[in-house]
């Protein structure tokens, strides 16, 4: 029975909402349902808008504050930002001993980075460093016959697998009475290096860090003196890796 009503209702006609009567265009046009769904909608959203406000302005505390309240003020029922004659002033004085915290904040963040980069230079040492300038060390013969069959594993006394280090390159006698130290298989040679070019890279960040906060600070040591009222001429203009240089009229302090 179910499949014949699916059936029947496979050759229903559908029905519409009936359009507006030529003789009623003069009224305007005709309210649908979707139309009436989409204003109904909006009327709902304001009103719950209208009640959120309401119930905001209830419970608000008439204590709050908020520093935005300094700088503006309330004309005509709208937040307004107050003019230039009206701020509160900030004296040169004041300017100068802001001036002053900051750059005391901005040496002391340099200073731990530079406490930091000497730990970790002490720690990598900076054996096989990129950025090392690779030394050279070249072997004198006698004559080209000895160049021809010049082992340089057989000269270091070491083992061939071994020449390529700059460090930590024991002799053969070394190799046959001890034994070795530390990593031997080559995963765990691959995961040190990983590690150790992870702390170079962390070494080199910092070292930039360390720059950019000496410009900073060298920024504001200029700033400050530029307030003091003396006579100077501009000799370099500020960079983004330099301060700007000036050159003060010699004037005795008593």
């Amino acid at each position: 029975m179910s499949s014949f009503r699916k059936a029947l209702k496979s050759r229903q006609k559908n029905h519409h909402e009936r359009s507006q009567p030529g003789f009623r265009n003069k009224l305007g046009l005709l309210e649908k349902k979707k139309d009436y769904k989409l204003r109904a909608d909006d009327y709902r959203k304001k009103q719950n808008t209208l009640a959120a406000l309401r119930k905001k302005a209830m419970e608000k505390n008439p204590d709050e504050f908020y520093y935005k309240m300094i700088s503006s003020k309330l004309e005509d029922g709208v937040h307004t930002r107050k003019k230039a004659n009206e701020e509160v002033e900030v004296t040169e004085e004041q300017k100068k001993v802001m001036r002053t915290q900051d750059m005391k904040y901005v040496e002391m963040k340099r200073v731990a980075e530079a406490k930091k980069i000497e730990r970790l230079k002490g720690e990598l040492h900076l054996l096989d460093a990129d950025s090392k300038q690779k030394n050279t060390h070249t072997f004198f013969v006698d004559s080209k016959k000895e160049v021809e069959v010049f082992d340089l594993a057989t000269h270091l006394n070491t083992a061939p697998e071994l020449v390529g280090r700059v460090y930590n390159r024991p002799t053969l006698e070394t190799l046959e009475t001890k034994s070795i130290q530390g990593a031997v298989e080559p995963q765990a040679v691959q995961k040190l290096a990983r590690q150790r070019a992870h702390q170079y890279k962390i070494l080199s960040q910092r070292i930039d860090r360390e720059k950019k906060m000496f410009v900073i600070s060298q920024k504001i040591q200029t700033r400050m003196d530029l307030q003091d009222k003396m006579k100077k001429v501009k000799v370099k203009k500020e960079t983004p890796n330099a301060a700007a240089i000036y050159k003060f009229e010699t004037k005795r302090k008593c």
